[in-house]
C-alpha cells in the first residue's frame, strides 16, 4: 500500500473540492484524487451560484483549489481512481498510474456524464445556446424565444418553466403526444406547440429546422440529456443505485452516506439536478458526515 490518508475524494470539481475544504478544516489527512473532467467544462459562464455569478466555471475551480492547497493535511493528485474494494476496516483505491492507496472513509464525488440527443448541431452548440437547466443559462436569453425539445413526456416540465424566461416553443420530435390536460396546461402558459420532427441545429445560437423545411430562429434550446455515473467504483463497492427519470444515481441517506458503510457520494452522481450551488451544498453535507464517521470510527 503506497500510502494511508483519512479519507479519500474521488472528484476535484465542485462537490469533491466543498467536501475537502471541510475536512481539511477539521485537520484530516485527505487526498483528492481528480481526473478533470467536470461537467460543466463546456459552459463559458457559470450563473446561479452566489457570490461567483457569471464567473468561468474553470475560473472558480481554480480559485478554490489554490485555497485548499494551503491546507497542510490536503493531498491533490491529477490521477484516475480505477477501482476500489474494502479489506478489513479500510477502503482500498488503485489509480490509473499505478498507486495503491488505502483511507478509512471514501467520498465519491465523481459525477455524471451527458448522453445528448442524436441531432446534428446540438454537440457543437452544448453548454452554449443548448442547455439543460433554465436558472443556468435562462436569464442570459433576455427573453427572446426560446425551445425545448423533447425526448419524453418529461419535457412537459421544461416547457411550463420556460415561458417566465422567453416565448417558447415545445418540439415534439415524436417523443410523446400530449394529452388533453397536457394540452391545456401548455395553452395557460402560452407555450407553442410544434409536431414536425426535428432535423438539426444550426445557427448562430439555435436556429431549429424542421423535416418539412421551416427553420425556427431561437436564442436558446433545451434539451434532456441521459446521465450515466461513468465511474466503475460506487458498482464495485457495492453502492445502491436508484432509477432516476434521466438515468440512474448513488443512493444516500440524508447524511450522504451510500449503502456501504465508510462511502459518501456527493454532487450529480446521486442526485438528478445539475447545478454547482447543490453540488456545494452537499458536498459540504458529505465532508462533515465523513468527518464524523471517522469519529466514531473505533467504536464501530
Amino acid at each position: 500500500m503506497e500510502q494511508d490518508y483519512d479519507v479519500i475524494v474521488i472528484g476535484g470539481s465542485f462537490a469533491g473540492m466543498s467536501a475537502s475544504l471541510q475536512l481539511a478544516r477539521a485537520r484530516q489527512h485527505v487526498l483528492v484524487l481528480d481526473g478533470s473532467l467536470p461537467r460543466n467544462r463546456f459552459a463559458k459562464a457559470s450563473h446561479g451560484f452566489l457570490g461567483q455569478d457569471g464567473r468561468a466555471p474553470n475560473d472558480i475551480l481554480a480559485d478554490a483549489r489554490a485555497q485548499l492547497m494551503k491546507y497542510p493535511t490536503l493531498c491533490w493528485k491529477n490521477d484516475l481512481a480505477i477501482a476500489a474494494r474494502r479489506r478489513g476496516r479500510l477502503l482500498e483505491v488503485d489509480t490509473q498510474e499505478g498507486l495503491k492507496l488505502s483511507a478509512r472513509a471514501l467520498i465519491l464525488a465523481t459525477g455524471v456524464a451527458d448522453t445528448l440527443p442524436d441531432i446534428p448541431g446540438i454537440a457543437e452548440r452544448w453548454g452554449g445556446s443548448v442547455f439543460h437547466c433554465p436558472y443556468c443559462h435562462g436569464y442570459e436569453l433576455n427573453q427572446q424565444p426560446v425551445g425545448v425539445l423533447a425526448s419524453s413526456a418529461l419535457a412537459m416540465h421544461q416547457a411550463l418553466m420556460l415561458p417566465d424566461w422567453g416565448p417558447t416553443t415545445l418540439f415534439l420530435n415524436n417523443a410523446f403526444d400530449p394529452d388533453e390536460t397536457r394540452l391545456l396546461q401548455l395553452a395557460r402558459r402560452n407555450v407553442t406547440l410544434e409536431r414536425t420532427p426535428v432535423r438539426k441545429i444550426t445557427g448562430d445560437n439555435a436556429t431549429v429546422v424542421l423535416e418539412d423545411g421551416r427553420e425556427i430562429n431561437l436564442a436558446g434550446l433545451l434539451i434532456q440529456t441521459r446521465t450515466d455515473v461513468t465511474s466503475p467504483l460506487p458498482r464495485q463497492l457495492g453502492c445502491t443505485f436508484s432509477d432516476g427519470p434521466l438515468g440512474a444515481f448513488i443512493q444516500t441517506d440524508a447524511m450522504m452516506e451510500t449503502s456501504v458503510p465508510g462511502v459518501f457520494a456527493c454532487g450529480d452522481n446521486m442526485l438528478g439536478a445539475g447545478s454547482v450551488g447543490l453540488a456545494v451544498g452537499n458536498g459540504v453535507r458529505a465532508g462533515t458526515a465523513a468527518h464524523r464517521s471517522l469519529i466514531f470510527w473505533d467504536d464501530i
